[in-house]
C-alpha cells in the first residue's frame, strides 16, 4: 500500500460514502481532496483518486460538491468529464473550477462564455491565463462586467482586433475604457480610439504611458467634443432652440469648419444650415434658400460669406448634393449609407483630391466607409 493510500483511512472513505449528515460528508471530502492534491501519486493511485472524485461529484449535497470544487479548483487531478460536470453545476460549485481549473480546454471555456451566464463569464475573464482565442470570445460575447474584467487582466492575451471589438461594444462605458487604457501594452490604433473616449485623467495616462503625441491627443479630444455636440442635436426632441444653441457655439469659438463638416456628414442638415447662417450673419430662411434653392452658385456664395476654408468646399458640396439626392428617394440620411454615398460623390467630383483633403474628410465621416473598388475610383 502506498503512502497515499495509507493516508486515506477507511474511516474517511466510509464517512464520505455512508454518512447521512451532509456536513460530515463535506468535511470528509475536503480532507480527502487535500490529501490527494498534496500526495505524489502513481498512475494506480491517480486512478483510484479519480474514482473517489467521481463519487463526490455525484453527491446529492451541494456542500460536498463545493468542498471538492474549492479544494481542487487549481488541480489537474480532476478528470475532464468531472470538471465539465462541475462547470454545469450551481454557481457555488461551478465558479471555483471555471475560474481556475487547468483541465478545461479553450473550447470548453468558450462554450461556457457563449452560454451567456454573466457571473461565469466574469470568472473566466479573471482566470490566471486567458488565451487569445478565449479573450476574443469574451470580447465579442461577454457582458460588460466580463469585458471590463478581461481588460483588467494582465494575463489575458488580447489581440488588437479583440480590443477593437471591446471598444465597439462598450466604448460608452467609462470602466471598460479605463481598464483598456491601463493595460501594459496597447496598439496605436486602440490607443487613439481610447483617447477620444476617455476621461481627462485617463487621457493623460494614455498620452504619457503610450507615447501619444500631444497634438494627436488634442485633435482626438476635439473630435470627441464635436461628436458630443452633434449628438446633442440628434437627441433633442425639438430644434426650436437651435439658433440659440448655434449662436452659443459660435460665441465659444467652437463652430469650426470641422464641426460643420461633421454635422453634415451625420446628416444633420438643420444644424449645418443654422451654422452657416450664424457664421455668415444671415437669417436662416435666406441661408436655406442659398443652400437648397439658389442654383449651383448659392451654396458657394454663402459658404464664402461664412468665411469657411476654400479647400473644404468640395466636401461640403458633396455632402449637400448627397443629402438632397437621398432625401428625394426617401432614404435615411443619418447612417453609414449616407456617409458612403457622400464619400463616393466627393471622389467622383474630385478624383485627384489631395491626400490630406481626403484624410480630413474620412476622419469626420467617423465610421470607415466600405472601400471603393479600384475600378470605381479609376472611373471616378
Amino acid at each position: 500500500m502506498t503512502a497515499f493510500r495509507a493516508s486515506l483511512t477507511e474511516f474517511d472513505i466510509r464517512r464520505l460514502i455512508k454518512a447521512t449528515d451532509a456536513d460530515d460528508r463535506a468535511a470528509a471530502a475536503h480532507k480527502l481532496c487535500r490529501s490527494m492534491d498534496r500526495a505524489e501519486l502513481t498512475a494506480e493511485d491517480r486512478e483510484a483518486a479519480q474514482k473517489i472524485l467521481r463519487v463526490m461529484a455525484a453527491d446529492a449535497a451541494e456542500m460536498v460538491r463545493r468542498a471538492m470544487a474549492v479544494t481542487l479548483k487549481a488541480s489537474d487531478l480532476i478528470p475532464h468529464d468531472v470538471a465539465r460536470r462541475l462547470a454545469a453545476d450551481v454557481d457555488s460549485v461551478a465558479l471555483p473550477v471555471i475560474g481556475f481549473s487547468p483541465v478545461f480546454t479553450d473550447d470548453d471555456l468558450i462554450e461556457i462564455v457563449r452560454a451567456g451566464s454573466a457571473v461565469r463569464q466574469v470568472a473566466i475573464a479573471a482566470r490566471p491565463r486567458v488565451s487569445r482565442d478565449l479573450a476574443s470570445a469574451l470580447a465579442s460575447d461577454g457582458c460588460e462586467a466580463a469585458v471590463r474584467t478581461l481588460a483588467s487582466n494582465d494575463n489575458a492575451d488580447l489581440s488588437e482586433t479583440a480590443m477593437g471589438v471591446a471598444v465597439d461594444r462598450f466604448g460608452d462605458s467609462a470602466e471598460v475604457v479605463a481598464a483598456l487604457a491601463y493595460r501594459q501594452v496597447l496598439p496605436l490604433s486602440v490607443t487613439e480610439r481610447l483617447v477620444e473616449l476617455a476621461s481627462e485623467a485617463v487621457r493623460e495616462h494614455l498620452v504619457t504611458r503610450h507615447a501619444v503625441a500631444p497634438e494627436t491627443a488634442i485633435r482626438l479630444a476635439q473630435f470627441a467634443r464635436e461628436r458630443a455636440t452633434v449628438d446633442l442635436v440628434d437627441e433633442a426632441a425639438s430644434n426650436a432652440d437651435l439658433p440659440a444653441f448655434v449662436a452659443q457655439l459660435n460665441a465659444r469659438k467652437v463652430l469650426s469648419p470641422s464641426l460643420m463638416l461633421r454635422a453634415l456628414a451625420r446628416g444633420q442638415m438643420t444644424l449645418f444650415e443654422h451654422g452657416l447662417a450664424e457664421l455668415a450673419q444671415t437669417p436662416h430662411h435666406r441661408a436655406w434658400l442659398m443652400i437648397h434653392d439658389a442654383g449651383p452658385l448659392g451654396l458657394k456664395a454663402i459658404y464664402d460669406r461664412a468665411g469657411l476654408p476654400p479647400r473644404l468646399f468640395h466636401a461640403i458640396r458633396a455632402g449637400v448634393d448627397t443629402w438632397r439626392a437621398l432625401q428625394a428617394e426617401g432614404i435615411d440620411t443619418s447612417g453609414d449609407v449616407f456617409r458612403q454615398k457622400m464619400l463616393e460623390r466627393f471622389l467622383t467630383q474630385r478624383p485627384n483630391a489631395p491626400r490630406d483633403d481626403l484624410a480630413y474628410l474620412m476622419e469626420r465621416l467617423d465610421h470607415a466607409p466600405v472601400p471603393l473598388p479600384v475600378s470605381s475610383r479609376s472611373a471616378a
